[in-house]
């Protein structure tokens, strides 16, 4: 009987230790942006400990649809270790110092000045551990009159205007549209990892630690850089064009004879000839003014969208995916979730949850490094136990096998607890103490 709770063994030669073996990452962290992060440095080979507070990392109650976990929880926690402390209880405070004196890296995604309060603080940390490299994910970073804003991946999509270029034409908000995943907790969770893997590079260097600052504000303000400058300098912000593009056409989707929907783009003169020719068979649009070049194609969008969506109507799918793969047209079918679970080009890894063998799609980029399957996320604690042995307080050890003056066997006290290993017999037992680790 197979066994589900495993993946299968490979055939594959082990793959190479990652470069990123050998290293501590230290996280406090919730949600996404952070864990997305860190979860990417644990398949570089970090060991990654994750602090949780007692209840551990909201994220595991977004849903349940992955045999009772959570999807978010699920996809940004492989590989790592958790540990659940109090901070603001003094011995786990202690035990966070301790973790950190030994670490390499350090994330933390607290809103703005909590990481502080505690002592957690990126400049004062660093004071004390010139080679720490120290990852601090906010909102809207650290100054400025939204700084306090509590910052959720839509709430930062609306105020950097990303949903104002996203949707369907109109006014309203009913014309707006939320990109579909979390994109600006992604993208933070990204510049985040360049940044600390730029920051160790540079470490190698110097032989110090460096502060890296990520906004999930300033991470989406970048990826509407180029509306920014169209609106800045060219004098007019794109308008939303749902499945088109603002500056480019034909570029977008139309329906099938058969429902199914395709979206095209064409790039240049060249392409637009051969599209003409080949799909539409239409070579008479090559002599129309109001296709001579991309910006007439704009400006006279609606007879150009109009003259691709009559031909493609006519067709079947597939005969139309025939002609654009004659043509070397760019072009992509409009898919759901579910043809995604199925498209031949889909790579994944599995995982085990609770148990089960799970698929979930790979890493984009392909090393010779990766394994041929995900570490599992933790449960909450799981590694507490061992963690806090690991690094225990030494000046607990010291108290633990200090002895008193009767047992040392000093001027005044008596030698009969002495055992013939000369360790100080447990209370209420007759032989030797065991050993201690």
């Amino acid at each position: 009987m197979t066994d589900l709770s495993e993946p299968p063994p490979s055939s594959d030669p082990p793959a190479a230790a990652g470069p990123l073996q050998g290293l501590l990452v230290v996280t406090l962290e919730q949600a996404v942006a952070a864990p997305w992060c860190s979860s990417r440095l644990a398949d570089a080979g970090a060991r990654v400990i994750k602090i949780e507070r007692p209840e551990g990392d909201f994220a595991r109650g977004y849903d349940r649809a992955v045999h009772g976990q959570s999807s978010y929880w699920v996809w940004v926690n492989r590989g790592k270790e958790s540990i659940a402390l109090d901070l603001k209880q003094p011995a786990d405070l202690a035990l966070m110092q301790r973790l950190l004196a030994r670490a390499d890296v350090f994330i933390q995604n607290l809103a703005p000045g909590a990481a502080e309060r505690m002592g957690l603080g990126a400049q004062a940390l660093r004071e004390r551990h010139p080679r720490l490299v120290t990852c601090d994910i906010s909102g809207y970073g650290e100054d400025g009159p939204l700084v306090d804003l509590k910052a959720y991946d839509l709430l930062v999509q609306a105020e950097s205007g990303l949903v104002a270029v996203s949707g369907a034409p109109g006014q309203g908000v009913g014309s707006l549209g939320r990109i579909g995943v979390s994109l600006c907790d992604i993208n933070a969770g990204m510049n985040a990892l360049i940044g600390i893997q730029q920051a160790l590079m540079q470490r190698a260097r110097t032989g110090r630690g460096s502060a890296v600052k990520v906004s999930l504000f300033g991470s989406a303000a970048e990826l509407m850089s180029v509306p920014y400058l169209q609106a800045r300098y060219g004098g007019q912000a794109p308008q939303r064009v749902g499945l088109k593009h603002p500056s480019i056409a034909p570029y977008g989707a139309f329906t099938c004879a058969d429902g199914r929907d395709v979206v095209i783009s064409i790039q240049n003169e060249r392409e637009w000839a051969v599209f003409c020719r080949t799909v539409l068979r239409r070579p008479e649009l090559l002599e129309d003014a109001r296709c001579a070049g991309n910006a007439a194609r704009v400006a006279h969008r609606d007879f150009v969208d109009g003259a691709v969506a009559e031909v493609f109507a006519s067709l079947p799918h597939a005969e139309l995916v025939d002609r654009l793969t004659e043509a070397q047209t760019a072009f992509g079918s409009v898919n759901g979730v579910h043809e995604l679970i199925e498209h031949p080009q889909l790579r994944t890894r599995p995982m085990s949850v609770q148990g089960h063998r799970v698929e979930i799609p790979a890493a984009p980029w392909g090393v010779e490094w990766a394994s041929d399957t995900y570490a599992p996320a933790p449960a909450l604690d799981a590694h507490g136990a061992a963690i806090r042995a690991e690094f225990i307080d030494p000046a607990a050890i010291r108290a633990e096998f200090a002895e008193p003056a009767a047992i040392r066997g000093e001027p005044g006290g008596s030698t009969a607890l002495r055992t013939d290993r000369g360790a100080p017999a447990p209370c209420g037992s007759d032989g030797p103490a065991p050993d201690r680790p």
